[in-house]
């Protein structure tokens, strides 16, 4: 898959001068940011928690919780990318690469409208 599904070099980029400002490298680590992107994302999972599945569809619109959504999904969007950085991994190729293997896991004839997981599905 050749297409750029996402570029993220402007946001590393921004990122990595953040944490060079601060000198916030050592602090950086591989363990480190992984730990807090999973901080942020059950933040932004406590968003959802008691929500109905209806009100989930308009968390990023209504007032009470639109700017709460935004915020933590750039926070862990990046924490993600800062992440990637810090591990030198590219994450355009990583996500073509998943895609590839998620359609041979999930073929459309075997998965359309179930949410089997692959090792589940009738073939």
């Amino acid at each position: 898959m050749d297409k750029n599904l996402i570029d993220v070099e402007g946001a590393a980029q921004a990122l990595r001068q953040f944490a060079q400002e601060r000198q916030w490298q050592p602090f950086h680590s591989p363990k480190n940011l992984a730990m807090a992107l999973s901080g942020e994302v059950g933040e932004l999972t406590e968003i959802f928690q008691w929500m109905t599945e209806a009100d989930s569809h308009n968390a990023a619109s209504h007032p009470a919780t639109a700017t709460a959504v935004r915020d933590e999904l750039a926070d862990v969007a990046m924490y993600l990318i800062r992440l990637a950085d810090v591990l030198g991994v590219d994450l355009n190729a990583a996500i073509a690469s998943k895609l590839v293997a998620n359609a041979e896991k999930y073929p459309v004839q075997a998965c359309r409208g179930v949410s089997t997981k692959y090792d589940q599905l009738a073939r």
